[in-house]
């Protein structure tokens, strides 16, 4: 075997040895192959233990029994049985040498493009038009982004799609506050949030205001056309800014991906037709409403999706009945996924439960939430100024850019020229990975000296030991050559080098980039000890130093490529 997952195919020769062994059929997946303790051994099956329960015999005779059976002599060395069933696996030094010579000769790294590639619409971003993005809106755009460039590094068709709240209640207020201050969004708007402050305090506090903005929303949703015009305005005002922030985030997402509320809008009463023919939807309190089965509240009473509100109007759940219908039956997609925050759950879990029993989603179509926690202050609660107010998004990135500055001024290394695109870089990487690096469905502390640190599991450390890769390497004039693993250190960074497709696949599986962060971070520690305890420029011979140096040019590939599908940028130097 010369490409692919390590941990896959040994699942598969494992798979084979319980069914001539034990009469048992497992899949690859079910052999439950995992990285072994480095003291120990590359790889460990876990699945005697499991399989000793169904069995009724003890896990280590369960063991022996498929090591016996097992064939594994063209990749490892005979595998052993350890502790209460575990059986280690230690790949051979002659497979990982002719391994790492395939990665060498190959642009994806051992990763193979997968055999079926699916057609995936994902939600992310979602700002509100007429403000501007603060905080809140990071995670969908950095977890999103991550996602979608994975999923299309496999091999996936992937469509971007930026859910913008642009319609509703709400918009009567903002275009008469527009049309007060003069008619154009371009003219009269350099702040959004501000514009938006100054909308609600007339409308709370002047009735005839609120009453023309009432008027405005019948105007907008009847199509009128003076009215449309300076909604336009303010859409426009705010997909510049919406632009900018995109831009210095460094996010896939421009305007031709951008499917606002307003394009579902037309679509909204064959929906609610559509419920009501299948016989889904109940009149209650005046409201078209679905009751999915299984969601109740505390008292056990039916929780409604309200599709159509008494007043006539639709509200979030029409609106996303129609987005799932659009994407499956318009566009073809086969995977609908979703980068919104995770206290939107249960509205997800009924808005896909509905769409089942529509036909919308099925066993080719399916709809996955990919939930996020919240951005914490180091104080615990959710990250705000000392004023009390939404953190700007645009202010958290440009100071995010000048903290990197200021680290890097500290060194002195960088000519002036470098100083501005490294401290970007730097400083944007160490935003998305911070928020990437951990369990996306839990909250985490925005805390900037551990965001920047030169040391632990951090982006600069990522950047940094690629960047002492690449430097060696444009030393030497040369990237090395036949691969020798003459040390231990060449030995574990081998090994972690060659676990690069399975990191990329359980991400893209279960769409956590936590998981190839631990991976990138893993191999910059690999190549870190690597780095210390062997020469490399300076090694004993001709020999060695090309084998270190491939070593070293191939740690860069794979941190560059893997910074990259997380939407970070490797800098040549820092």
């Amino acid at each position: 075997m010369r490409s692919g997952d390590v941990g896959l195919e040994l699942g598969s020769r494992v798979a084979a040895a319980v069914r001539a062994a034990l009469g048992v059929e497992i899949t690859p997946a079910e052999a439950l192959i995992r990285p072994a303790p480095p003291d120990r051994a590359d790889y460990q099956c876990n699945a005697a233990m499991g399989l000793a329960k169904r069995l009724g015999r003890p896990a280590r005779e369960v063991a022996a029994a498929v090591v016996e059976h097992l064939d594994v002599s063209d990749l490892a060395e005979p595998p052993e049985v350890a502790g209460p069933g575990f059986v280690n696996f230690a790949l051979r030094h002659d497979w990982l040498a002719a391994r790492l010579a395939d990665l060498v000769a190959d642009d994806r790294l051992g990763v193979p493009p997968v055999a079926e590639p699916r057609r995936c619409a994902i939600d992310y971003g979602s700002p509100n038009v007429a403000k501007e993005m603060h905080v809140g809106h990071l995670r969908s755009a950095i977890i999103g982004d991550a996602v979608v460039r994975v999923l299309e590094f496999a091999g996936h068709d992937v469509v971007r799609h930026n859910h913008l709240g642009d319609w509703g209640t709400p918009f009567g207020m903002l275009i008469e506050h527009l049309t007060d201050e003069g008619g154009s969004a371009g003219g009269s708007i350099r702040d959004l949030d501000a514009f938006y402050r100054a909308a609600r305090r007339k409308f709370d506090a002047d009735p005839g205001f609120a009453d023309r903005s009432r008027r405005r929303v019948v105007a907008l949703q009847r199509g009128d056309e003076a009215t449309l015009s300076l909604w336009r305005d303010l859409v426009r005002a705010s997909e510049r800014h919406f632009a900018e922030v995109y831009a210095l985030l460094g996010v896939k997402l421009d305007e031709a991906d951008h499917y606002p509320e307003s394009f579902y809008n037309p679509f909204l009463d064959e929906v609610v037709a559509e419920l009501e023919a299948a016989g889904l939807t109940e009149v209650s309190d005046g409201a078209v409403c679905v009751f999915p089965p299984g969601f109740t509240n505390r008292d056990g009473e039916r929780l409604p999706l309200i599709v159509r509100k008494s007043d006539g109007g639709y509200g979030y759940a029409a609106t996303d009945l129609a987005t799932v219908r659009y994407w499956t039956r318009e566009r073809k997609a086969t995977d609908l996924l979703y980068a919104v925050g995770s206290p939107q759950a249960q509205h997800f879990r009924m808005v896909f439960a509905t769409a089942e029993r529509m036909g919308w989603l099925d066993d080719d179509h399916r709809a996955v939430h990919i939930g996020f926690g919240s951005v914490l202050g180091e104080d615990g609660k959710v990250l705000r100024t000392r004023a009390g107010a939404s953190v700007k998004l645009v202010d958290l990135l440009r100071e995010a850019v000048d903290r990197a500055a200021d680290v890097l001024s500290r060194r002195g290394e960088l000519p002036e020229e470098l100083r501005g695109p490294v401290a970007r870089a730097v400083g944007i990487g160490a935003v998305k990975y911070a928020d990437l690096s951990g369990d996306r469905e839990k909250d985490y502390v925005f805390a900037w000296d551990r965001m920047l640190a030169l040391e632990g599991n951090t982006s600069v450390y990522l950047q940094y030991a690629n960047a002492r890769a690449r430097s060696v390497v444009a030393r030497a004039g040369r990237t090395g050559g036949a691969v020798s693993l003459d040390t231990p250190a060449e030995r574990a960074l081998a090994v972690q080098l060659v676990r690069l497709p399975a990191a990329v696949a359980v991400t893209a599986a279960e769409h956590a980039p936590h998981k190839l962060c631990t991976y990138l971070y893993e191999t910059a520690v690999a190549f870190s000890a690597f780095y210390e305890h062997c020469p490399i420029l300076k090694a004993p011979d001709d020999r060695t130093r090309d084998s270190r140096l491939a070593l070293a040019h191939l740690t860069s590939r794979v941190l560059t490529l893997g910074l990259d599908l997380l939407g970070i940028e490797a800098p040549e130097t820092l």
